[in-house]
């Protein structure tokens, strides 16, 4: 696991982010068994209290679940991946929404700029 920091955002959260990812992505399956916290934190050579907070705020939002004596699993609840996999694509949006808005386009204009590009893409 190979994750670039940003010094503008805690590092447990860009942890969970990129776990998310992996998730809603099929690289990470439900049930498959995710590191334990030695494992990650000797990876990504980061404090293990980090990869600690980072798994109890992932089982908080029942992403993952611990077994007793066994470790730690994603989830093999789909509603619960369906929910992980709106709430990013709705910050990839917004954030693209803005960037739209600064660059000058509205509304329209923006839905009129995604077409066009869904279009270009799909005549490939």
């Amino acid at each position: 696991m190979t994750i670039e920091f940003d010094n503008n955002q805690p590092i447990y959260i860009q942890i969970m982010n990129y776990i998310k990812g992996e998730i809603i992505t099929g690289k990470l399956k439900p049930g498959d068994k995710i590191p334990s916290v030695r494992e990650l934190a000797a990876e990504l050579q980061i404090n293990p209290n980090t990869v600690q907070r980072t798994f109890q705020e992932l089982e908080r939002e029942e992403i993952v679940e611990t077994r007793r004596g066994m470790g730690r699993y994603v989830t093999g609840r789909e509603e619960t991946i369906m929910t992980i996999k709106k709430e990013m694509a709705k910050d990839v949006l917004d954030r693209f929404i803005r960037g739209m808005e600064e660059l000058g386009f509205q509304g329209e204009e923006i839905l009129t700029v995604v077409a066009e590009n869904i279009a270009q893409r799909n005549s490939k």
